[in-house]
């Protein structure tokens, strides 16, 4: 089986983090009310939805549909990228970039 590149395709994002306890609801609050809505007003990105973990690894995970890989360069993406204020609380960032075979 070959797997497709990237190219300009849109394709999923899959981000998953933990959150120091301490942090947790406030992280919550933040990335439902402010996070999600800030990535939806960036050109290419759709927040789908959030998720959290019943297995091993980081707790939480979000996913999203990215246009291409130039909605990374956008000015709008780079000034919301990132955890803001809750970047020194957060550990264990992964992400998985997906695309459906054909």
């Amino acid at each position: 089986m070959t797997v497709p590149a990237l190219h300009d395709d849109a394709f999923l994002h899959l981000v998953r983090v933990d959150i120091d306890p301490a942090h947790e609801a406030a992280f919550n609050r933040w990335y439902q009310e402010e996070h999600f809505p800030d990535l939806a007003a960036c050109p290419g990105w759709t927040p789908l939805q959030r998720f959290v973990c019943l297995g091993e690894g980081p707790r939480y995970a979000a996913l999203y549909k990215v246009e291409g890989p130039w909605a990374f360069e956008t000015p709008q993406f780079l000034k919301v990228k990132g955890f803001g204020r809750f970047e020194p609380f957060v550990k264990n960032f992964t992400r998985l970039q997906l695309k459906h075979l054909p």
